[in-house]
């Protein structure tokens, strides 16, 4: 008898505006895993909430069948509520059906942004006492927020470059007050970022005051906590990361954005930007772009896997840490598994490499006591 097929939920969509990311990096992940060796279990999460299981989630969620099927449209679908598992009723979506969650060895996320990889996700997964491939509850959590993410860089001697953070609501209640302390203490051109997002979702750069304005304005639609960085005349440098407690550094690569940054639109849909690997960059930049990056990825108590992305100045050649990604773009062609190849572990070894992890780190929790003896009661 052969033996048994390592079972993995692999989990996409969700309610981010990174909902199509999401969709591309799962689409190339289950495709590149080894069927012999994996039983796949695709598991799909509307923009709306609900959780799509058993058929074919991912094509329910390109067609867009799903959506109608579950919300319709008009008051209706502002008023629907999100729920774990579809239901019967009537067939609500096309070829799905009323299931349970599959009984899974490991649940590989693949959730770019809010409401999965900023540890919503991971601590329904914990609770459930189930392995999952990545960063635990607290990892997810800093590296979702810029803004606690940056304090914890600073506070553990990492580079970063100067910023300013505030509340939506303090920008709507004080703009004047504001926009003079971002100027005063950052100048401009400077970067206007919602805390709480990823792949450049409503970022923008401000060369002047009516820009800044225009961009807070643009960040507060996507979350209530806004972060100001100082402009950088920098070349973007990006380094992989791979392992838990003895995590390892990929090659680095660097960005040659299409646009005069890395906006959406130049990593997603013109197809203009380059991708250099290894990056041009000196021995000493190198290592240097190494050591930060595993001391970034442990700083923020990350696991599995992260990139990390950093801001080279062109003028004092001077190396900050610009964020940490927990979930990272996955396609065959995403800058994260990339690096990875360049360094010699192949896209579908990684992925094997971090199912490995995952269920390594969860066979190291479920060691730990979850009770205190001394708690218990004599009967």
């Amino acid at each position: 008898m052969g033996k048994r097929k390592v079972r993995v939920a692999v989990i996409f969509g969700g309610r981010s505006g990174e909902h199509e990311v999401s969709l591309a990096s799962a689409a190339s992940v289950m495709q590149a895993m080894d069927k012999d060796r994996y039983e796949i279990h695709p598991i799909g999460i509307t923009r709306s909430g609900r959780w799509l299981v058993g058929g074919d989630p991912m094509q329910a969620l390109q067609s867009g069948v799903a959506e109608r099927a579950l919300l319709g449209t008009g008051e209706e679908a502002r008023d629907s509520r999100g729920g774990l598992v579809v239901g019967a009723r009537g067939a609500l979506v096309p070829g799905m059906e009323e299931v349970h969650f599959p009984d899974v060895d490991v649940v590989f996320p693949v959730l770019h942004g809010p409401y999965g990889e900023d540890g919503t996700l991971q601590g329904l997964l914990e609770m459930a006492d189930m392995a999952y491939v990545g960063a635990g509850v607290l990892g997810s959590a800093l590296g979702m927020d810029k803004v606690a993410m940056k304090d914890v860089f600073r506070a553990r001697g990492l580079p970063v470059a100067p910023y300013v953070h505030l509340l939506a609501r303090d920008w709507r209640a004080r703009p004047e007050e504001w926009v003079a302390r971002i100027e005063a203490e950052l100048g401009y051109p400077c970067f206007v970022k919602p805390a709480n997002l990823g792949s450049s979702v409503g970022i923008t750069k401000a060369h002047h005051r009516s820009e800044l304005e225009r961009g807070m304005e643009e960040a507060a639609q996507y979350d209530r906590k806004l972060l100001v960085e100082r402009g950088i005349n920098a070349r973007e440098i990006e380094v992989s990361v791979l392992g838990n407690d003895d995590p390892e550094a990929s090659v680095p690569g660097e960005i040659v954005p299409s646009n005069e940054f890395y906006d959406y639109a130049a990593k997603y849909l013109d197809g203009k930007s380059e991708l250099l690997i290894p990056a041009p960059i000196s021995p000493e930049q190198t290592r240097r772009a190494q050591e930060l990056a595993v001391r970034a990825f442990a700083a923020v108590d990350c696991a599995g896997m992260a990139r990390v992305d950093f801001l080279l100045c062109r003028d004092s050649g001077e190396l900050y840490v610009n964020e940490v990604n927990t979930i990272p773009g996955f396609t065959a062609i995403s800058m994260y598994p990339k690096l990875w190849e360049a360094s010699g572990l192949p896209y579908p070894q990684l992925i094997d490499r971090l199912i490995e992890l995952a269920i390594e780190r969860h066979e190291e929790r479920r060691r730990l006591r979850s009770e205190y003896p001394g708690a218990r009661r004599e009967g």
